[in-house]
């Protein structure tokens, strides 16, 4: 307990929490996903409903949390909560999985996405664009910038949790002003768009659209079943929320300040998503082609490459929508994969103290 006293210092408060929280939440999926989303349900009001479950069952896991963290106020977090309810086992199972596949997963796929909105400012920067090629392993600049991201944001959370918490402060900060921007340009600039007028229309006509682009009306179950696939895409944006328990022994007085920043993080980022949500249908039809000669003709369904806030915002900034968008989601990647290296590296050190992991990482 001596050496945890001396590594870990208490200095992230009740702001910081809740930063981590919703920095970790808010990545490029909000962006993109309900592309799919609508391609699956078809309608307004059922995207809509998606979000809001989504909103729910993140609020609902995050108290439950809460109150295994004011139970266990550890370094871990996950880790510690299986270990001590259910069996060491599965404690071990999850920490080495946590470093093999769902953390390091999670930090590459943001990783590659920070690089490939990157590419759009600088074209240099392309899947295409292929540096080395060792037979059917191809490295390309895009994998680059992100391989370099990744060590960049390891050497800074070396400098310690002061140093990482007010980063994290600064970034999450700066992608929930830039969302609740969003939100305001959708209700106050887009009065003339007749959009939502059309999407009124269907609000609640369920439909799906096939991978052949045809359009199959949905009752009934088949509802319920494209709902449950849709929440795939939304769940995943709404992810990594826990990541703040990973730190829990770093957190003044853990047992108010975790529960308090799992809760209002995930609030305010549901929240955020449902309103974003709305300005996307506010804004363009969720209806659209596939060949579509514009953005309006392309609909939510058919964003080009799935970009729908890119598409939102060009209805408003014309042709420089794809880069004021492209340095906003650079931003909000930025800033998801510091928490997601920040609070990582916590599990390896609880399972290094139990003699799970190696003694010299940990």
């Amino acid at each position: 307990m001596q050496s945890e006293n001396h590594l870990l210092q208490k200095r992230v408060n009740l702001f910081d929490g809740i930063s981590i929280v919703a920095g970790a939440m808010i990545g490029s999926g909000i962006f993109i996903v309900s592309a799919d989303i609508a391609r699956n349900v078809g309608s307004p009001g059922w995207l809509m409903v998606v979000w809001l479950i989504t909103g729910i069952i993140t609020i609902i896991g995050a108290i439950s949390y809460g109150e295994l963290a004011s139970m266990m106020p550890h370094v871990g977090g996950q880790y510690v909560y299986l270990k001590e309810a259910y069996h060491p086992l599965l404690g071990f199972l999850f920490g080495w999985t946590t470093f093999l596949v769902i953390q390091c997963g999670s930090i590459a796929a943001v990783a590659v996405a920070f690089a490939k909105f990157t590419g759009v400012l600088i074209p240099w920067i392309s899947d295409k664009n292929i540096l080395l090629a060792l037979g059917p392993l191809k490295v390309t600049s895009t994998m680059v910038v992100a391989i370099v991201m990744i060590a960049f944001l390891t050497w800074l959370n070396t400098r310690g949790i002061v140093t990482g918490k007010t980063v994290q402060n600064f970034f999450t900060s700066t992608k929930v002003i830039a969302l609740l921007g969003v939100i305001l340009i959708g209700f106050f600039a887009t009065k003339a768009i007749g959009s939502f007028e059309i999407n009124k229309e269907v609000f609640w006509k369920a439909s799906q659209v096939t991978s052949d682009n045809q359009v199959i009306p949905l009752t009934g179950f088949a509802i319920l079943a494209a709902v449950g696939t849709a929440l795939v895409g939304s769940l995943f944006s709404a992810d990594a929320w826990y990541n703040v328990t990973y730190i829990s022994g770093e957190v003044i007085n853990p047992k108010r300040n975790v529960p308090l920043s799992l809760f209002f993080g995930t609030l305010i980022v549901s929240v955020i998503y449902l309103f974003v949500n709305f300005v996307y249908i506010k804004v363009l039809p969720l209806s659209g082609s596939p060949d579509g000669a514009d953005v309006l003709s392309r609909g939510i369904q058919f964003a080009a490459n799935d970009r729908v806030a890119t598409s939102a915002m060009s209805v408003v900034f014309g042709d420089y929508a794809a880069i004021i968008m492209a340095v906003f989601i650079m931003i909000s990647t930025f800033g998801c994969n510091h928490g997601l290296i920040l609070a990582g590296p916590r599990v390896y050190y609880a399972m290094a103290r139990d003699g799970l992991f190696f003694k010299k990482v940990g």
